[in-house]
């Protein structure tokens, strides 16, 4: 499956994220062009809880977050980005001290998201083990049609926007040689976004618990080293293209 051009991205639109048919032909992006989302919109509107009035501040919140995911997954230099203040932002995840623009993309999303300073023979997901494309691939693998991202309620307005969220899709293909349940996997968390007043991001805090998603992944039976690389091809026919994003 290929990706969209910048001209197909500017006639489909993405009402998701605003940013994606609003791109310059001089984005360097990782697959070589904008991203998809039909799966994962699909999925996200059949599964939706909220249903925010359009131009309301829960609304522009869930753009700026889903758009920032995309290009932290699918840009590869920061001045492509259009979503953030690159030289002050920060990303900061339960706490843990912040990473910069640069480090964050150079890990990625998942890894960032989900880096422990428990012992080693607690951690369920090593995240320094892992690079920025193999992390991608253990979720995309597990979670074929997306995983969906939504803004539930917002309890403050700019410049610090505090927020709470949801995160959810269904357990159909293999994670790290676990069978996929066909459950649906969600949880909650909690965000503070502090913006500029050009709304770009300076600072993303994240709050929420990893069991709650690392836990549901590791619930499937183990499978064999050959059945595993049996589903992820499946998987990946079924619907797990590269140019697909996961939120």
């Amino acid at each position: 499956m290929e990706n969209l051009t910048i001209e197909e991205a500017t006639k489909v639109g993405e009402k998701y994220r605003s940013f994606l048919h609003e791109e310059s032909k001089n984005t360097h992006w990782r697959h070589g062009g904008p991203p998809i989302y039909d799966a994962v919109n699909q999925l996200f509107e059949e599964g939706r809880t909220k249903v925010w009035e359009k131009g309301s501040l829960e609304e522009i919140v869930q753009n700026a977050i889903k758009s920032w995911e995309m290009e932290l997954s699918h840009k590869i230099r920061i001045q492509d980005f259009k979503t953030i203040n690159p030289d002050k932002f920060k990303l900061i995840v339960n706490g843990r001290e912040g990473l910069s623009a640069e480090e964050t993309l150079k890990v990625g999303s998942y890894n960032a998201l989900l880096k422990s300073t428990l012992p080693e023979e607690y951690k369920y997901y090593k995240a320094e083990e892992e690079t920025f494309e193999s992390s991608h691939d253990a979720f995309r693998s597990a979670f074929p049609r997306g995983f969906a991202w939504e803004v539930i309620s917002v309890h403050s307005g700019p410049p610090v926007i505090s927020y709470k969220f949801r995160h959810w899709g269904y357990f159909e293909g293999p994670f790290k040689g676990h069978a996929p349940t066909g459950e649906m996997v969600e949880f909650y968390g909690m965000g503070i976004l502090k913006v500029d007043e050009s709304l770009r991001a300076e600072d993303v805090e994240i709050y929420y618990d990893p069991a709650d998603l690392i836990s549901k992944l590791l619930k499937g039976s183990l499978i064999s080293e050959h059945q595993d690389a049996a589903n992820e091809t499946s998987a990946a026919n079924a619907g797990g293209c590269p140019f697909r994003n996961q939120a």
